[in-house]
């Protein structure tokens, strides 16, 4: 009956299209996004074919999941350690996650489930926007509509394959820790972050590499990975103007922030309510996500959460993948996993303890829940700078984790009415939309199959060589002509003086003479 109905629906819309849909990367937080917008494309009568590391018990039958789970070798559910997480660079950040995308291409282009796509037809692909584009060797192949979804905000070398403006100015680098409001130091960095990744990060260390793995697993010769991205008609990103601060973005880039958010929250389990409900001070929610092993922290940083904890009048919930904790103060409740969203939306949540990762900062906000932010790698640095310049979220640097500091940042918050004001604020302006974002996301993919991949929607921005692109050759142009301006008047008033001159000197001797 759901799918009869589902097909109907299709039908009056647009007509029932076989998507491809290819996810190859590991990370878990990255399938949570989306999960829930393959659910709904089925549910309108679409033919899914989804390509992933985490089987789904999807309740429609015209979605296929074709697992990759276990062909990649790297921590995705929980198993890393705070040891083996460290602060470097922003460039350097984007160079190892070139070379996580080579263990991605290697392991899963040779995989037999894989290869068959390449025989099969369908109406779109829709692919992951983040660090394995050498998998596009296989859109090439397919010669089908295709776009992108990005689970976090925009990579840098991102913009340029759809013709996105990016203004280093204002936009900060997604591996910098910075907001949109730069010191001249700042954008001095961001700009050169910018552009390396654009034009030497990318080139070398993604397309070369990625283009060659992708030639040889899928025998044939590939043109540049920059060539075949430039063909992707559409991109979803995870990201919302009142979160991320405005920015230009053409009509081929839609965001759709908040789209993993798909349901109400549930009701919690009577444990986890009672003790909620209990806490007479409110509750401190303390996830540091679902990559990174709490327990894993190490006894100083540990402890001095412990002794913060116990000095608190609030109770905790912490999520902590061990049995057992060390010194474990009476007013904090451990477990190995948490309902994040369904706990944050417990009025008696006072603070969310996190790491900044984009899934719990969007839900966050969503709610309107101040946030404390430990950033650990990647995007977080930025996500919790963004949330801070909203007034609703202070950083706690990791290697500044002391009691001391750890009191005064929770005391900072629930001393202070505004983050609380501005959390609910900022959650106002998030929700605030004329379409949900999965509804965004639904219309724009149909829109993109509607119109065979819907080309009108390219900017000519996207195809112009970077010389035009940034008026090179009009500014060498204007230049040419001011200096020639400049001489022929240097000239002309050299040729008048010396006239004036000439007549001077005829005049004085004239003058002797007599």
């Amino acid at each position: 009956m759901k799918v009869a109905a589902a097909a109907l629906l299709c039908i009056q819309i647009v007509t029932c299209s076989r998507i491809l849909a290819f996810f190859p990367h590991v990370g878990k937080s990255h399938h949570d996004v989306y999960a829930p917008y393959l659910r709904h494309l089925a549910a309108r009568g679409h033919e899914i074919i989804a390509v992933s590391h985490f089987p789904q018990e999807y309740t429609l039958t015209n979605i296929t999941h074709i697992s990759i789970e276990g062909s990649v070798t790297m921590a995705s559910t929980g198993d890393i350690s705070f040891k083996n997480v460290e602060s470097v660079g922003s460039i350097v950040n984007a160079i190892m996650l070139s070379y996580m995308a080579d263990d991605h291409c290697k392991s899963i282009l040779p995989l037999p489930q894989v290869q068959e796509l390449v025989n099969q037809k369908f109406d779109l692909v829709i692919t992951e926007l983040f660090n394995t584009d050498c998998f596009l060797g296989l859109l090439h192949i397919l010669n089908a509509p295709f776009i992108y979804f990005s689970s976090s905000v925009l990579m840098p070398w991102a913009n340029d394959r759809i013709g996105n403006p990016d203004n280093p100015s204002y936009i900060p680098n997604l591996f910098r820790s910075y907001g949109d409001k730069m010191a001249f130091d700042e954008r001095l960095l961001n700009t050169v972050d910018t552009y390396v990744d654009k034009w030497i990060v990318y080139p070398l260390f993604y397309d070369l590499p990625g283009r060659l793995i992708a030639s040889k697993h899928l025998q044939v010769t590939l043109p540049s990975l920059s060539d075949i991205a430039a063909r992707g008609s559409l991109i979803l990103v995870n990201s919302h103007f009142s979160l991320n601060k405005p920015r230009p973005l053409v009509p081929g880039v839609v965001e759709v922030a908040g789209i993993h958010i798909d349901r109400p929250p549930n009701k919690l389990s009577q444990d986890i309510e009672d003790y909620i409900n209990g806490a007479e001070h409110g509750v401190i929610y303390f996830n540091m996500g679902s990559m990174i092993r709490s327990d894993t922290l190490p006894d100083d940083k540990r402890e001095a959460f412990v002794q913060a904890f116990s000095e608190l009048p609030q109770r905790v919930l912490w999520k902590w993948e061990s049995d057992a904790m060390p010194g474990q103060p009476n007013n904090v409740k451990i477990a190995k996993w948490l309902p994040q969203f369904d706990i944050l939306n417990h009025p008696n949540v006072r603070v969310f303890l996190a790491h900044g990762g984009l899934l719990g900062t969007i839900e966050a906000v969503h709610v309107g829940v101040p946030m404390i932010g430990i950033p650990m790698y990647g995007d977080q640095g930025t996500n919790m700078k963004m949330v801070e310049s909203a007034g609703m979220a202070v950083i706690l640097q990791y290697n500044d984790i002391t009691k001391k500091n750890i009191l005064k940042a929770i005391r900072t918050i629930l001393d202070n009415p505004s983050y609380k004001e501005n959390a609910e604020r900022t959650s106002r302006a998030f929700r605030d939309r004329p379409m949900s974002p999965m509804d965004t996301a639904i219309y724009w993919t149909e829109y993109v199959i509607r119109h065979r991949g819907a080309p009108h929607m390219r900017t000519a921005g996207a195809d112009l060589p970077l010389y035009q692109y940034l008026l090179l050759d009009v500014i060498a142009a204007v230049l040419t002509t001011m200096l020639i301006v400049i001489y022929i008047i240097y000239f002309l008033i050299r040729k008048l003086l010396s006239v004036i001159r000439g007549r001077v000197q005829a005049a004085s001797e004239e003058k002797k003479q007599q």
